[in-house]
C-alpha cells in the first residue's frame, strides 16, 4: 500500500473534524439546545445524518480503504441533491435562513475538494 500523502491525510482530518461538528450542530438544533430560525426539514436531517458518513469517509481516507473516495463522491453528490432540492424550496417560496445557504455551499465544495484529494491520492480504486 503506498504512503499516504498529505492532502490525503489533510482530507482526511478536515473530514473527521467537519462531521464530528456536523453531527454535533445538528443534534444540537433537532435534539435541543440550539436555537433554531426557519428550519428547512430535509437539509437538518440530511447534515445531521450525513455528519456520521463524513466520519466513516474521513477515516477511510486515513487507513487508504479502497472505498473511501467512492463515500467522497457519493457524499459530495448526495449534497449537490440536497442543496438543490433545498434551492427549489427556497424558489417555491419556503422560508429559511441565510446561513444555511452559506452552510449548504461550502458543504458542497468541501466534498468536492476532497473527493478530488482522494481521487488523486491513489484512493480510487
Amino acid at each position: 500500500m503506498p504512503p499516504r500523502t498529505r492532502s490525503v491525510t489533510a482530507a482526511a482530518i478536515v473530514a473527521v473534524i467537519f462531521g464530528l461538528l456536523t453531527i454535533f450542530s445538528g443534534g444540537r438544533a433537532l435534539f435541543g439546545g440550539a436555537e433554531m430560525g426557519a428550519v428547512v426539514p430535509v437539509v437538518l436531517w440530511f447534515n445531521f445524518l450525513a455528519g456520521f458518513a463524513y466520519v466513516v469517509a474521513g477515516l477511510g481516507l486515513w487507513y487508504r480503504t479502497s472505498w473511501a473516495a467512492s463515500l467522497s463522491i457519493f457524499i459530495a453528490l448526495a449534497t449537490a441533491a440536497v442543496f438543490t432540492t433545498f434551492l427549489w424550496k427556497v424558489w417555491r417560496g419556503t422560508p429559511y435562513e441565510a446561513r444555511t445557504m452559506g452552510a449548504m455551499g461550502l458543504r458542497l465544495a468541501t466534498w468536492v475538494a476532497i473527493s478530488i484529494v482522494a481521487v488523486r491520492g491513489g484512493q480510487a480504486r
